[in-house]
């Protein structure tokens, strides 16, 4: 595996948000990491959550050349975004690889877009639940940690891409605690690429969304804050409220609360929910919502 190879296909993001954006609060109005160049169409793969709402995009190459970019689309499922040159990029395109097929103890490269790179080992490959009404089945992480991991590319010993880059984690084992990074597996993004690229979106229909965020204590989802405005908020749903049920099914975890909200129905549909709240029970009916319907759409170039 050529590092210096891998980094030329690796460059840096930077995304305007405007002030008045629905996540400008949480994520800021400036925003700065990593993408891969995929394709000889000027097409890079990045994290989504840099593109959000981005009225302006800008990638700088390896050389130090700054190219303006298109925020094209980002699928809040996989957390896969994908971003259009607008000038060229002359660099060459990492080949996908198969993050399937690899192993926990395996040696890989996690590179940024300012030529930085860490050589890591996969550490795990197993379900993840973010606070943001976010799951992944699989995914991967890593050891020792990137300091600048959003969305840097995770290339195998065979140079090919496995991942991009989302989080930085706290790992305990044996009483010792150590920082990884999560990342989001590769074989997620051939199903849904046509769709994003020709598209801007995966041809499926939006998951509800609450608009809390939450987090799990042994086993119970408490509610750490709600989206200003989202539908939570509207309902009633506070922070320190502990959400024990959704329709007529205990609620066992994060993951096990976000799939019960998305098997209730269509984006749109009322999740009735049982809160436990200062020591009392009660029911909070949540009118769910397309969480795009949010958020300010990519500007047209």
């Amino acid at each position: 595996m050529d590092v210096e190879t891998i980094l030329k296909s690796v460059v840096a993001v930077r995304t305007t948000i405007p002030d008045d954006a629905f996540t400008a609060a949480s994520l800021g109005t400036i925003r700065e990491g990593s993408g891969v160049v995929i394709d000889a169409r000027g097409l890079v793969l990045t994290i989504g959550y840099l593109l959000t709402e981005a009225e302006e995009v800008w990638l700088t190459t390896g050389d130090g050349r700054s190219v303006p970019a298109h925020a094209l689309a980002y699928d809040q499922e996989t957390g896969f975004g994908i971003v259009q040159s607008l000038g060229q990029l002359d660099l060459p395109a990492l080949a996908l690889g198969d993050s399937g097929s690899a192993a926990l103890g395996d040696k890989a490269v996690l590179a940024d877009g300012k030529g930085r790179s860490v050589e890591v080992a996969i550490v795990a490959k197993q379900e993840f639940a973010g606070y943001w009404e976010y799951l992944l089945e699989e995914a991967i992480f890593t050891a020792p940690a990137h300091p600048s991991w959003g969305g840097a590319a995770l290339v195998g010993q065979d140079g090919k891409l496995l991942g991009i880059g989302s989080l930085r984690l706290e790992m305990s084992r044996n009483g010792e605690s150590a920082e990884i990074n999560m990342v989001v597996p590769i074989n997620l993004l051939p199903p849904i690429l046509e769709d994003l690229t020709m598209r801007g979106q995966v041809n499926r229909p939006p998951r509800p969304w609450l608009g809390v965020f939450s987090a799990e204590s042994d086993g119970d989802v408490v509610v750490m804050s709600v989206a200003e405005g989202g539908p939570a908020a509207k309902a009633g749903l506070r922070s320190g409220d502990v959400i024990s049920d959704v329709r007529d099914g205990e609620v066992d975890g994060l993951a096990d609360f976000y799939r019960k909200v998305w098997s209730s129905g269509p984006a749109g549909a009322e999740v009735p929910m049982r809160i436990v709240r200062e020591g009392r029970e009660t029911w909070l009916r949540v009118k769910s919502a397309d969480r795009n319907s949010f958020l300010r759409k990519p500007l047209l170039q």
